[in-house]
């Protein structure tokens, strides 16, 4: 397995069927609302800061993440992990946390901190071994990665 993250310019020129298929094969609908929202201009990841990034084993895409402004923030130094998904296969590999790292890497220097919202226990287990912590500030968050 040699895993590679990068940035995504142009999500519709990525196929994204796989992790749509898989995600929702888990009961998850959040990686085709990712799709469907960037293609209908509602989620660019244009702003200064924003990112979509992917992890691809050789030519197949095994994860996907997104970082926008966080909007529900009264800071404007706050992101907002969005729609981060790993196919099963892939998980406990450390494909997502390489991921999480480029993410974070790229929201240095944008972003005083990164906040995501997560009901699911393997998620929040994620998310505290790489370094965010449990914090219910609003109904939006759940689990927030201070980047200062």
């Amino acid at each position: 397995m040699s895993i590679e993250v990068k940035n995504i310019s142009d999500l519709n020129a990525v196929n994204v069927s796989k992790l749509i298929q898989e995600s929702e094969k888990e009961g998850y609908r959040f990686v085709s609302r990712l799709a469907s929202e960037y293609e209908d201009g509602t989620h660019r990841f244009s702003e200064r800061g924003e990112a979509i990034y992917g992890a691809w084993d050789e030519d197949e895409l095994v994860a996907i993440g997104g970082l926008f402004r966080n909007t529900a923030s009264e800071a404007d130094n706050s992101a907002r992990l969005y729609r981060f998904y790993t196919l099963p296969t892939y998980r406990r590999r450390g494909v997502g946390s390489e991921l999480l790292k480029a993410v974070s890497e790229n929201a240095k220097g944008h972003f005083k901190e990164i906040t995501t919202k997560t009901e699911s226990a393997k998620a929040d287990s994620f998310y505290r071994a790489n370094g965010f912590i449990f914090d219910e500030r609003s109904p939006d968050v759940t689990h927030v990665l201070s980047l200062e």
